[in-house]
């Protein structure tokens, strides 16, 4: 059932929700969906939200609500504002013993497949009342997602610069995936030196910036023939015999057929652990999720 403009508990920020949930849906009416108001009650949550600011927020059309350089720049700052309020509503049904909030987390497609998801059921058993989302991303979309104040939490890689607060938590090594009938198949390692002679494949589309950092520091310089989004597409590739790539192992280890996977000369890893904005400002979910993530590997 839809709302109208008296049917919010938290109507201090009821304008807010409705910018935020329309610049990410595109449309008042799937706002209104979403909210659970009527597509007349998020317009005027809106138009009375420009009102108080003295700006305009979206240019309207038959195509939908776009946001003008004003909501573009106000999107981050509202997203900040609704988490810390979205922190005290937390806690304080924590204070009642009912645990309930909404968590965020950002990470590889790798990690979301592999033990990710051991650790939500664990935190999931204990902790039904709490909303998960998680968002796989590259690592460049990952870090957008924590200067727009979209994602709580985060596992990746560590590179340098490092901006957030910081947890390592395992180390992968990384591999050489070449074809089947590749010349070198039958070695017991790939020298890295070797990519310079192939046709080398890349995800992230092309800035895997562990993998690049891996060429920089043994001074190789391959001929970045194809690029990919992520690990998956770029194996399959390999298995067409399309090139050579460099993976982290942890994201190849699903993929056994029509493939060699071989360990770099000399040896090469990456560190995963755990970035977040702040341990001073993170939601209690988010700091409870890290805590059980801490558990799985014995931190």
């Amino acid at each position: 059932m839809s709302r109208d403009l008296n049917g919010d508990d938290r109507m201090e920020t009821a304008r807010l929700r409705a910018f935020v949930e329309t610049a990410d849906k595109g449309s008042v009416k799937a706002a209104a969906d979403s909210l659970g108001y009527t597509p007349s009650a998020i317009s005027q949550l809106i138009t009375a939200l420009e009102k108080e600011l003295g700006i305009n927020l979206f240019t309207r059309s038959q195509k939908g609500m776009k946001l003008t350089s004003e909501g573009r720049e106000m999107l981050p700052v509202v997203r900040s504002y609704l988490t810390h309020e979205e922190e005290i509503y937390t806690y304080a049904a924590e204070l009642k013993g009912v645990t309930k909030g909404k968590l965020v987390i950002a990470t590889y497609p790798s990690i979301a497949t592999t033990w990710l998801p051991e650790t939500v059921r664990s935190f999931k058993n204990d902790y039904p009342g709490i909303q998960i989302s998680i968002m796989e991303s590259i690592k460049s979309d990952i870090i957008r997602h924590f200067e727009q104040n979209e994602a709580d939490l985060a596992f990746l890689a560590y590179s340098e610069p490092m901006p957030y607060e910081w947890i390592p938590l395992d180390k992968s090594n990384v591999i050489a995936a070449v074809p089947e009938d590749h010349r070198l198949a039958g070695a017991e390692s790939f020298p890295i030196k070797e990519c310079e002679n192939e046709d080398f494949i890349m995800g992230s589309w092309g800035k895997e910036m562990e993998i690049l950092e891996i060429l920089k520091r043994n001074d190789v310089h391959p001929e970045i023939k194809y690029t990919t989004y992520d690990t998956p597409a770029t194996l399959a590739m390999v298995r067409m015999g399309l090139g050579v790539s460099f993976v982290n192992e942890l994201s190849a280890q699903f993929w056994n057929e029509h493939l060699v996977k071989m360990p770099l000369d000399p040896p090469q890893t990456i560190t995963f652990g755990a970035a977040f904005p702040s341990r001073e400002h993170m939601t209690g979910a988010a700091k409870k999720f890290l805590a059980y993530t801490l558990n799985y590997f014995g931190k």
